[in-house]
């Protein structure tokens, strides 16, 4: 093989191996700095939620369990940040110290996150207190009914839209809301049923109230200004959509109410 020959050739063998690692396994050098600028894929949890993290022996949680699969395809470090509730992991987010988050695809969130496509579909509904009589809707929608959401979530904001009677009361952590169901401090809580169905075990005499004031659309989003890491994300996530590797993740978190 001549000179020149011998040197196409091996550019183009280059050329290939670099292309093989940017698609599968260890990403390239130049996509690592933009999914995981740290060197490690820190990504944004909060506590209690299915969709998201819920603590144990082996924790669960859609967005732990796919981040870490996530991680590996692409042979970063996973690191996964746990916050006390959704609004302050938003804080970290704006702030630049998270590379991953997996939630409700809004427009106002779309203003400084960039999503994939939808992968997940779940129902918004209530959770009514122990003893309580309510069965729908138009029953909480009173004057004199405290409604607890989750603060500076979606749901406070939508919600403020629909219900015209009863009064909001945004909580700091879903704890916190658990505990004023218990105590009958308000008499309903509102969010996505993923979310009150977990509550729900841990308030016993609670019920998740049948059908929907709304519903939320699931997405994984990264922070703007990254088109090579969108694009890698957004692959594995319609991947994973698809062979149904999101679904099980849901189950295995134990989530209901999906759409």
């Amino acid at each position: 093989m001549g000179r020149p020959r011998l040197v196409h050739f091996i550019t183009a063998l280059i050329f290939a191996c670099a292309c093989a690692i940017a698609s599968g396994g260890e990403i390239s050098p130049q996509l690592g700095k933009q999914l995981a600028p740290t060197g490690r894929l820190r990504v944004g949890v909060y506590e209690g939620s299915p969709t998201s993290y819920v603590a144990g022996v082996t924790p669960r949680g859609v967005a732990y369990e796919m981040g870490q699969k996530l991680a590996k395809r692409a042979g970063i470090a996973f690191d996964p940040v746990v916050f006390p509730s959704n609004d302050k992991l938003y804080e970290a987010f704006r702030a630049g110290n998270i590379d991953l988050v997996f939630t409700n695809a809004t427009a106002a969130r779309k203003a400084f996150i960039d999503f994939t496509p939808t992968v997940l579909g779940i129902q918004k509904g209530y959770l009514v207190r122990p003893g309580s009589n309510a069965q729908d809707h138009a029953a909480l929608d009173r004057a004199g009914v405290r409604i607890g959401v989750s603060r500076a979530s979606t749901t406070q904001t939508e919600l403020a839209s629909i219900v015209k009677n009863a009064t909001l009361v945004p909580m700091a952590s879903l704890e916190e809301g658990e505990a004023a169901l218990t105590h009958g401090r308000i008499e309903a809580y509102a969010s996505n049923k993923a979310i009150l169905f977990e509550m729900s075990d841990k308030v016993p005499g609670s019920r998740v109230l049948d059908g929907r004031w709304g519903s939320e659309t699931f997405a994984f989003g990264i922070p703007k200004g990254r088109p090579a890491a969108l694009e890698y994300v957004s692959k594995f996530a319609t991947e994973e959509r698809d062979a149904g590797g999101v679904r099980s993740a849901a189950e295995r978190a134990g989530i209901r109410g999906t759409e």
